[in-house]
C-alpha cells in the first residue's frame, strides 16, 4: 500500500465520472480569451495523458466440448480508464493539421474494473481481462483560434488475460498477452492552453472483431468487442520558447499547475532460513518483484482560497510475497492490489478552502498538492474529497514519502497508526486545520472498508468511520526547526476479535483462528496514539523518530499488523561530499504486536500482511539505510538496503537480506 493511494467500480455505484469532472473543472476555470490575440499554433512532438469512461457491448461464447456445455450472449461492459499519448502534429499555413498519434489506454484500478466479458457452464467458468488497448491513429484538423477539431482513424489492438477455472478440479488455466487487432474512429477538439500545453475532449469508436482462443482442455472461448471512449486528455509539446509571450503571473482564479512524477522500484531477497511457510509469509527460496508508477497531479484555484485538486495515476507491479510477509513491509510503493498490467486509478480528487485569519503572510512554493502564492500563516484550512489521510497526518520532514526516502512501512508512517484507507492507501474523508505561527491542529473523518482489508467502503456514516486528530508544535531550539506532533485516531468498524476466533478454532477441531475471524465480526471499536518527532541538526543533518500504539483486540483495518512501533532515523544531505542534492538515511524500528494477536497468529490466523501458519513469537526489527544520487534536476537513482529480524514475530524465519534500486523523476 502506497502512502499516496474506493475502488467499488463502475458497476457498484463508484464516482467514475470524477477524473473527467476535475478536468473538466480546470478547462473551464481557464480563460477562454486574454486581451493579445493567440499566435499561430506550433507543428512538433509532443506527450500527455488521458482520462475517461470506456463503455460497450461484450459478445462471447464459452464452449466446454467435455460435457459438451456451451453459454453465450453479450452484455455490457463499463469501466472508469486511463492511459498516456505521444504524437506529431504539423500545421500547415492554411491552418490544416495533419498529426499521427499512439496511445494507450488501461482499465481502473477498481476490482473486476478489468474484466471484459464471463461465462459459466455448470463444470468451469470463463473470463476475458483488458491488459491494454491501443491505437496508431492519423489525425486530421482545422485551427480556428485556440482551437482544433479534428477526425481521427487508425489501427486498435489489445491485449487480453483469458482463463478457465474448472469447477470439478479447482484448476486455473489462464493465457496473459492475447493481442487480437481491429479499428478505431473518431473525433475531439483541442484547445491550446498556452506553447506548451494543449487540452483535449474526445470520442473513440474501437472494433475489435471476433476473435477466439483454445485452452489446454480443450475448451475454446470466442469474443467480439463493440468499445466507446469518452475521455479528456492535456498534451505537453516540445519545442517552446522559454518565455511564452501568452503566460501571465496570474496567480488568481482560473491560474492551474501542473506537477508529474515516475518511480520504478526493483527489489529482492535471497533465500532466508524458515521452519515453517504460511499463507502470507515471504518465501524461503527468494524472490525479487518490481513497481512502477506514473503520476500526474492537477491544481485550479477556483476562487479566494478556493483549490481543486486532482490526481490521476498508473500503477503496476507487485510487492515481493504479494505484498505480504513482514509487519515493517520493506517496500511503501508496493499496493496490495497486485497489477501485471498498468491499471488507472484516480488517487487524488479534493477541494480545498483556506480562510485567512489575517496578520504575518508566507510564501508558498508551488509542489505535489499545493499551488504557488502566498497565503496567512494564521489560518483555517478545510478539506473535502478523496486522499491519504497521511497526506495531513502523521507527516515528517526526514522520512515521509517512499519515492524520495525511506522505503519501509514502520519507517516512514507510525507502523502502529491503523488509518483508514482501501488497499491502495486512499479513502474519502474531510478535515479541518487551525494554523498558527507556532502551532497547528488539525481532525477529520474517515471512510473506512466494509472489513479488514477491503476496496469497498462502510457508507454507514458516522455509525462507522475513522477518526484522527493531531496536536503539532514547531519550535527553533539554537535557531533550529524542529517539530512534534501527537495524534490520536479510533476507528468504528466491521472487524474481528483475536480472543473470539481463537476460542471458536479451538472449539471445532480441524478449524484455525483464521476460519473462524470472520463469524467475530461485527461494530468494534479500534484505537490508537502517536508521537512523532523532527528535529535540524546541522544545515546537513536531521534526525526523526516516532513512536505509535493501538489497543491490539481486534483485526487491523487497513495498514499493517503492527500494534507498537518505535523508531529512530537521520537523514544527510551531501553537502560535504560536494554532492549538496544527494541524501543519505539510516534508520531502524522495533515493532510488535498485542498477546491477542500473538495468539491469533500462533492459531493459524491471517492478518493484512501477516500469517506463517503458526508462531514463534519475537519483535520483528528492522534496519534500513539508502544513498539516493542525483542524476540530474529532478531524476534520483537510489540504492537500498534492509535487515528484517523476526519477520512477522516469528523467530524461526529470516532474517532476511532486502535489496532495492529505485529511479524517480519529476518535475
Amino acid at each position: 500500500m502506497t502512502a499516496r493511494r474506493s475502488l467499488n467500480g463502475a458497476r457498484k455505484g463508484s464516482p467514475v465520472w470524477a477524473g473527467i469532472a476535475a478536468i473538466a473543472a480546470v478547462l473551464l476555470a481557464t480563460p477562454l480569451a486574454r486581451a493579445d490575440e493567440p499566435g499561430a499554433p506550433r507543428s512538433g512532438f509532443y506527450v500527455g495523458g488521458h482520462v475517461g469512461y470506456l463503455f460497450g457491448n461484450a459478445t462471447a461464447t464459452f464452449a466446454d466440448p467435455i460435457p459438451g456445455a456451451t453459454a453465450g450472449g453479450t452484455t455490457p461492459y463499463g469501466t472508469v480508464f486511463g492511459g498516456v499519448q505521444a504524437g506529431y502534429e504539423h500545421y500547415f499555413p492554411s491552418r490544416l493539421m495533419l498529426g499521427l498519434e499512439l496511445d494507450m489506454s488501461f482499465a481502473g484500478a477498481q476490482d473486476l474494473g478489468q474484466v471484459m466479458s464471463y461465462r459459466a457452464t455448470a463444470t468451469a467458468t470463463a473470463n476475458q481481462q483488458l491488459e491494454y488497448l491501443a491505437s496508431l491513429r492519423g489525425r486530421l484538423g482545422y485551427a480556428i483560434d485556440r482551437w482544433t477539431p479534428f477526425v481521427t482513424g487508425g489501427i486498435a489492438w489489445a491485449s487480453t488475460r483469458t482463463e478457465r477455472i474448472d469447477l470439478t478440479t479447482g484448476n486455473d488455466d489462464a493465457t496473459p498477452g492475447n493481442v487480437r487487432a481491429g479499428y478505431v474512429l473518431g473525433a475531439g477538439v483541442d484547445y491550446r492552453l498556452d506553447s506548451k500545453w494543449s487540452a483535449r475532449a474526445e470520442y473513440l469508436y474501437t472494433s475489435l472483431p471476433l476473435n477466439g482462443f483454445t485452452f489446454a482442455s480443450p475448451s475454446r472461448y470466442d469474443s467480439l468487442y463493440d468499445l466507446h471512449r469518452v475521455r479528456l486528455g492535456l498534451n505537453y509539446k516540445f519545442g517552446a520558447p522559454e518565455k511564452d509571450p501568452d503566460d501571465k503571473p496570474d496567480r488568481g482564479p482560473g491560474s492551474w499547475e501542473i506537477h508529474g512524477q515516475t518511480t520504478f522500484i526493483f527489489q529482492g531477497y535471497p533465500p532466508i532460513a524458515a521452519a515453517y511457510t504460511g499463507a502470507n509469509s515471504l518465501p524461503a527460496e527468494g524472490q525479487s518483484r518490481e513497481t512502477w508508477t506514473v503520476s500526474a497531479f492537477l491544481g485550479v484555484r477556483l476562487w479566494q482560497g478556493g483549490e481543486l485538486y486532482y490526481n490521476p495515476e498508473l500503477l503496476q507491479g507487485f510487492g515481493v510475497a504479494n505484498t505480504t510477509g513482514a509487519g515493517g513491509y520493506p517496500n511503501g510503493e508496493a499496493q496490495k492490489s497486485n497489477f501485471p498490467y498498468p491499471r488507472y486509478n484516480t488517487s487524488r480528487l479534493f477541494l480545498r478552502q483556506e480562510i485567512g485569519l489575517g496578520g504575518e503572510r508566507e510564501k508558498v512554493e508551488s509542489e505535489y498538492g499545493q499551488l504557488s502564492g502566498e497565503r496567512d500563516v494564521s489560518r483555517v484550512t478545510l478539506q473535502i474529497g478523496k486522499f491519504s489521510v497521511k497526506d495531513l497526518f502523521d507527516g515528517n520532514t526526514y522520512a515521509e514519502d517512499p519515492r524520495i526516502d525511506f522505503l519501509n512501512w514502520s519507517i516512514w508512517a507510525s507502523g502502529a497508526f491503523d488509518y483508514p484507507a482501501d488497499r491502495l492507501g486512499l479513502t474519502w474523508g474531510f478535515a479541518a486545520e487551525l494554523n498558527q505561527p507556532s502551532w497547528s491542529v488539525r481532525a477529520g473523518y474517515f471512510l473506512v472498508g466494509n472489513e479488514p482489508n477491503a476496496n469497498t467502503f462502510d457508507l454507514a456514516l458516522f455509525t462507522r468511520g475513522g477518526y484522527v486528530a493531531e496536536l503539532e508544535l514547531r519550535y527553533r531550539p539554537f535557531d533550529r526547526a524542529g517539530a512534534v506532533r501527537l495524534g490520536t485516531w479510533m476507528n468504528s468498524a466491521f472487524s474481528g476479535s483475536y480472543n473470539e476466533a481463537v476460542a471458536l478454532a479451538a472449539l471445532t477441531p480441524g478449524l484455525t483462528a483464521n476460519d473462524t475471524i470472520d463469524q467475530t465480526r461485527r461494530g468494534r471499536t479500534k484505537y490508537g496514539l502517536y508521537l512523532n518527532l523532527e528535529q535540524e541538526i546541522t544545515d546537513d543533518i536531521g534526525l526523526f523518530g516516532r513512536f505509535s500504539w493501538n489497543n491490539g483486540a481486534s483485526e487491523i483495518m487497513a495498514f499493517t499488523d503492527i500494534d507498537t512501533s518505535i523508531s529512530l532515523g537521520t537523514s544527510i544531505k551531501g553537502t560535504r561530499w560536494g554532492r549538496p542534492d544527494d541524501r543519505i538515511g539510516i534508520a531502524g524500528a522495533l515493532n510488535s504486536i498485542s498477546a491477542d494477536h500473538s495468539n491469533y497468529l500462533a492459531a493459524g490466523g491471517l492478518g493484512v500482511l501477516v500469517g506463517d501458519g503458526a508462531l514463534t513469537y519475537a519483535s520483528e526489527a528492522v534496519v534500513e539505510t539508502y544513498y539516493a544520487f542525483q542524476l540530474a534536476k529532478g531524476v534520483v537513482a537510489t540504492a537500498d538496503y534492509q535487515l528484517l529480524a523476526n519477520p512477522a514475530y516469528n523467530a524461526v524465519r529470516g532474517p532476511v537480506h532486502v535489496f532495492s534500486g529505485r529511479l524517480s523523476a519529476r518535475f
